[in-house]
């Protein structure tokens, strides 16, 4: 399976001074959905910056490493050309324009696209993914609600016909449902459209149930990687990411035959 996006020994510096990402290496697979995990401030959004060719904007730069999509090299590109090749990225807060409707936010994520009539297919396919989107089409996106919002973002990326498409916590402040329903559509796009997915996301536990692979950030580092299912048996990860401990363990187990017994007695 070809590597799509490879990152390696990847070094950042933000105002010359300040080190942030210290030397990480990741690869996304074609096809493949890859979480990248970690605390705040671990260097998870930087890294999805750099691939995007935001730094720029915010006095970051790339003072070593490379970042690589299908054998060539994007480093210094510009966020457009990057978009053009056939990455799209999700920001952290749902950037939409609250002054376009619904429709024309979604036709703002193929403005790099000249061919009208695929543009078009691609539109009534996303209003099948999101059929919320759909019924709101003509309505100002300023009126969605927040999982409405993020579901905007997505079918806006999905606008782009991207080959890899990169999530900034697509679970932020939404409720739970909703967050389901999103992770879901995302399953969905990637068995559909064979879109890869590198996903930074606090919630852990469901980016490693969608994941294949993860990779855990600390302080600038990847600090463990492996497959998913690995990652989700680990007793650090379990512990810090996953909210599960011995403890947690013993007492869910206590409880499981304290209400075993107790149903034996009133039966």
């Amino acid at each position: 399976m070809e590597q799509y996006l490879v990152i390696n020994n990847l070094e950042i510096v933000f105002n010359d001074v300040i080190l942030v990402l210290k030397g990480i290496s990741l690869e996304v697979p074609e096809g493949g959905v890859v979480a990248l995990l970690g605390a705040n401030g671990a260097g998870k959004t930087t890294t999805l910056k750099a691939v995007s060719g935001l730094l720029d904007y915010e006095n970051g730069e790339i003072t070593d490493g490379s970042i690589e999509f299908r054998g060539r090299k994007i480093s210094g590109k510009s966020p457009e050309e990057i978009v053009a090749l056939g990455i799209s990225h999700v920001p952290e807060g749902r950037h939409i324009f609250t002054d376009l409707t619904v429709s024309e936010n979604i036709l703002a994520g193929a403005h790099t696209r000249k061919d009208r009539a695929g543009i078009k297919a691609d539109h009534t396919k996303v209003v099948e993914y999101f059929p919320i989107l759909g019924k709101r089409s003509n309505q100002r996106a300023l009126f969605l609600s927040g999982g409405e919002q993020q579901m905007l973002s997505v079918a806006r990326a999905v606008m782009s016909r991207p080959k890899i498409m990169m999530l900034d916590e697509p679970s932020l402040g939404l409720a739970p449902l909703v967050v389901k329903e999103i992770f879901a559509i995302l399953e969905e796009i990637n068995n559909d459209e064979s879109t890869a997915l590198l996903i930074v996301e606090q919630n852990a536990k469901l980016a490693l149930e969608l994941s294949r692979y993860g990779y855990i950030m600390e302080n600038g580092k990847v600090v463990l990687d492996g497959k998913s299912e690995k990652l989700k048996e680990n007793e650090d990860v379990r512990e810090f990411y996953l909210g599960i401990t011995e403890e947690s363990k013993r007492k869910r187990y206590s409880e499981v035959k304290h209400y075993k017994r107790r149903k034996r007695w009133l039966s």
